[in-house]
């Protein structure tokens, strides 16, 4: 497994205590555009190429945040999510972007507890305030760069 890594971004990042958002999306200039700029609104990213990955990176990384691609190769969005609920017993606030918003998608995804569904092609204020009212209503914060205790996982407040 890769944890794809920024560009000028250092690896070692064990005391960033900023909020953790994970993008998976398969799209490498989506998922790098995004996470450059959610570094620049103060998260600390990290990317993943598909869904299989994100589980992956869930395994080794404390995540805060997850903001999917709803249609990727291996898993899909709503699958990884759900993966991810079971393996931890617990997910964080979940994002998921689409370009085919149907019905039929909007109550899967809602049947899920996705925090919120966005249509593609995203729009960048539109992701930062997301997952800012994602950190609000799950843990009490204005801002992803307010410092973290070890033990702040999702459903906890800080």
């Amino acid at each position: 497994m890769v944890i794809e890594a920024l560009p000028g971004r250092p690896e070692a990042q064990a005391h960033d205590r900023r909020f953790a958002v994970l993008i998976a999306d398969d799209d490498r200039g989506t998922r790098e555009t995004l996470g450059e700029a959610l570094e620049q609104h103060g998260y600390r990213t990290l990317l993943a190429a598909d869904g299989a990955e994100a589980v992956e990176v869930v395994q080794v990384e404390l995540v805060h945040l997850v903001l999917f691609d709803l249609h990727m190769p291996r898993l899909s969005g709503l699958d990884a999510l759900l993966a991810i609920r079971n393996l931890l017993h617990t997910t964080p606030p979940a994002v998921l972007m689409t370009a085919e918003a149907t019905n039929d998608l909007m109550r899967r995804a809602f049947q899920a507890q996705v925090f919120s569904v966005l249509p593609k092609p995203v729009q960048l204020p539109v992701v930062v305030h997301t997952l800012a009212r994602a950190l609000r209503q799950t843990y009490g914060v204005q801002h992803p760069s307010v410092p973290l205790g070890e033990d702040s996982h999702p459903g906890t407040a800080t």
